[in-house]
């Protein structure tokens, strides 16, 4: 539209403040008149910003700038709790990495100010406080992905996470114990719990699938533990939900070396038992309480340090690999999904599995017979009448 001398007129209004520096405003698609940020040197400098904000509002790509109001912490709490399909122990790691590396730090500033500097200067004040490259790149995904849905809710044009290899973690490769390790820490845990580590290390079981066991999970004929649940949360009315994926919703084949030791277990077990594992009160089992009354104990008896209840699993892994494990079959043994979509045509035969399994418990055999110190058990006739009947299945 033009004015009485035949000009455009102009998207937005200038004036000329008395400091001598330009003013820009424009109306919003609502209607609401909004200045610029800041005020600009020259009039020209002021009519280029409003250009672009008339192409931003024709092409659909205008962003209300009050819409980023909302402070980091709000948000990212409010997200947390809105997320859907979160497992609570994932909720928990949230809750700490907001209110340890995030809150702290960013308390102050809201969503449309966080920009590409102000997350450098955030990471390294992580890194520079003594905070783990492990815990900062973890707190950096967090509000990588917080930020994500920022941007698709409209609040701010582009994620400010954005330094490259930010996100990324180098964790120290984890130890492997050996088999006669294996049994020095079960013989140390007692015999309450013996079983437990047995069966971690040689079923690669993860600690909240173990916790979660009831007794009509483990066939000892078969040798197999179904794993269909998890602990959650224990205490007193304890929490149980899925594997955590669904991969992990599986039937593994243990080494028969341990069966004796697991006979044993259960048979001590009360009847009608909910779960295989428990603590001396019959609750279930608390990682933190075992690790403190039990693991750390047993670690020190067995003249060992620096190892995780987890790297059990990891142990029994290598243990699988090393008796000629493809990764398919590592895969569906440890219950993880496929990386990659090409390996959903591939299975892993339950005749194969078994035969790891028997590697395994050969293999253990072997190294328990040198140490000459570990008393083990030969398969039973039944077991073995059980193998030959499944070799014999198509």
């Amino acid at each position: 539209m033009a004015n009485s001398k035949g000009r455009r007129r102009r998207f937005g209004t200038i004036r000329k403040l008395p400091s001598g520096r330009f003013q820009a405003r424009y109306p919003g698609p609502d209607g609401v008149v909004r200045p610029a940020d800041d005020t600009f040197a020259t009039k020209g400098e002021a009519e280029d910003w409003l250009t672009l904000k008339a192409a931003e509002l024709l092409e659909g790509d205008w962003i209300d700038p009050d819409a980023g109001e909302i402070l980091i912490p709000d948000y990212a709490a409010t997200w947390v709790e809105e997320r859907p399909g979160l497992r609570p122990k994932t909720v928990k790691n949230y809750r700490s990495l907001l209110r340890r590396q995030v809150a702290p730090h960013l308390a102050t500033v809201t969503v449309g100010e966080l920009t590409l500097a102000r997350v450098r200067r955030w990471r390294k004040k992580l890194l520079d406080s003594g905070t783990s490259e492990i815990t900062t790149a973890k707190a950096y995904r967090f509000l990588r992905a917080v930020m994500n849905t920022a941007v698709d809710e409209g609040l701010i044009k582009r994620n400010p996470c954005r330094i490259t290899g930010a996100g990324s973690e180098d964790s120290p490769e984890r130890p492997v114990l050996s088999v006669a390790q294996v049994y020095a820490l079960a013989d140390a845990a007692g015999l309450r719990y013996r079983a437990l580590i047995l069966l971690a290390a040689f079923s690669s079981l993860r600690w909240s699938e173990l916790a979660g066991l009831r007794p009509e999970d483990v066939d000892l004929d078969a040798c197999t533990v179904r794993v269909t649940r998890q602990l959650s949360k224990p205490g007193v009315d304890p929490v149980f939900g899925p594997p955590k994926s669904r991969a992990g919703r599986r039937v593994v084949v243990f080494a028969d070396l341990i069966v004796t030791d697991l006979r044993k277990h259960l048979g001590a077990l009360p009847d009608g038992a909910p779960l295989v594992f428990t603590s001396p009160e019959g609750m279930a089992l608390s990682n933190t309480n075992f690790r403190r009354r039990v693991w750390l104990p047993a670690l020190a008896a067995a003249g060992l340090s620096e190892i995780h209840i987890h790297d059990l699993r990891h142990t029994g892994n290598q243990f699988t690999a090393n008796a000629g494990a493809n990764p398919k079959e590592l895969m569906a043994r440890m219950g993880h999904d496929s990386p990659r979509a090409a390996l959903i045509y591939l299975h892993s035969s339950d005749a194969r599995q078994r035969a790891l399994a028997e590697a395994v418990a050969k293999t253990a055999r072997s190294e328990l017979a040198k140490s000459k110190k570990f008393k083990i058990a030969k398969p039973s006739g039944t077991r073995k009448a059980r193998r030959q009947d499944d070799t014999s299945k198509p």
